[in-house]
């Protein structure tokens, strides 16, 4: 097989591409000029670059592949923009790559979406993937873009037979985070002792490799126009903070934070983030995120995939060895 991977310079696009490599199949990476690339080191990979907001550069990297997986995304909690640049990566950009695809015969066509277009049920309930969504429903520029992404996706399946299957991951932990991600930076401010206190919300932790095999697994199994939830284990943000403070022996999170009071706080951080152009420590998005536990089963792709995750704990700790072995704790 010869796979087009997209987001191969980021966390789980790395991943898939690695996963790819150890069946022995042959992959083209879709880089812009300046990715970052360190994680492609040691990966024997064709490189061509390109953007997602260049139709013409995406029908040069899908020419003669006989498969795609779309991972690349525009991940970021707060957008200073508005949001322009990222409606135009993860929406135009996801639908212009489909259309590629399709034109140069790509058979199957993987792409990656996100748990966050799905509806996060109330207090603890855990959401599958029938848990529908709107776009009103969407309270970031990061949800909003992957859901309209996901609909312009599903439209070409319905409507010129794209041969697609989705899979919608939901926080991934583990190596490799170079960036590194929100969910990783929740990882590195805990284990360096920065998170003392916590707000009572959840999140569905899952190892990346794990993600990647998922990719793979629907690859191969999954049915066209289906979407398969990849997670691993649903929990508490003070059993997360919890689990990485033990590992590298601090003392837990010991103060529940109340809600409502961060939001002046938020509001005050992104003023001054527009002024000095640094990311603010806290959002109002995330804020409003964190009302709901984000708590999402796997059992549709443990069912129809083999999808078999391992414990999250076994995440937390892969990506706590990986920071400190790469410098980022010292």
């Amino acid at each position: 097989m010869r796979a087009l991977v997209t987001g191969t310079s980021g966390f789980v696009g790395s991943a898939v591409a690695r996963r790819l490599a150890a069946d022995g199949h042959d992959i083209r990476v879709l880089l812009r000029p300046t990715s970052d690339r360190r994680n492609l080191d040691g990966m024997d990979a064709e490189i061509v670059e390109g953007d997602l907001s260049d139709p013409q550069s995406l029908k040069a990297a899908v020419k003669g592949c006989d498969s795609v997986f779309h991972v690349a995304a525009d991940y970021r909690i707060w957008v200073p923009d508005g949001g322009a640049s990222m409606y135009r990566a993860n929406v135009d950009g996801s639908r212009e790559l489909v259309r590629a695809a399709c034109d140069a015969g790509v058979s199957r066509f993987v792409y990656t979406s996100s748990v966050a277009v799905l509806y996060p049920l109330p207090g603890t309930e855990v959401a599958d993937e029938a848990a529908t969504a709107s776009v009103g429903d969407m309270v970031s520029h990061y949800k909003k873009s992957k859901f309209l992404a996901e609909e312009a996706v599903m439209e070409l399946v319905r409507e010129e037979s794209a041969p697609v299957v989705i899979v919608n991951p939901s926080a991934p932990f583990g190596p490799r985070d170079i960036k590194p991600t929100p969910t990783g930076r929740i990882v590195l401010d805990a284990a360096k002792g920065r998170m003392p206190a916590y707000l009572d919300t959840g999140l569905n932790a899952v190892h990346v490799d794990d993600v990647a095999e998922g990719h793979l697994l629907a690859f191969d199994k999954g049915e066209i126009g289906e979407r398969y939830i990849l997670g691993g284990e649903n929990l508490s943000l003070r059993d997360i903070i919890q689990t990485v403070t033990d590992y590298v022996g601090r003392s837990g999170p010991w103060l529940k934070l109340p809600r409502a009071p961060l939001y002046p706080v938020a509001w005050a951080a992104e003023m001054l983030a527009r002024v000095t152009g640094r990311e603010p420590v806290v959002t109002v998005d995330a804020l409003r995120m964190a009302e709901k536990h984000m708590y999402y089963s796997s059992d549709k792709a443990r069912a129809k995939l083999g999808y078999a995750p391992r414990p999250a704990r076994e995440a937390l700790t892969d990506s706590i060895d990986w920071y400190r072995e790469n410098g980022f704790l010292d």
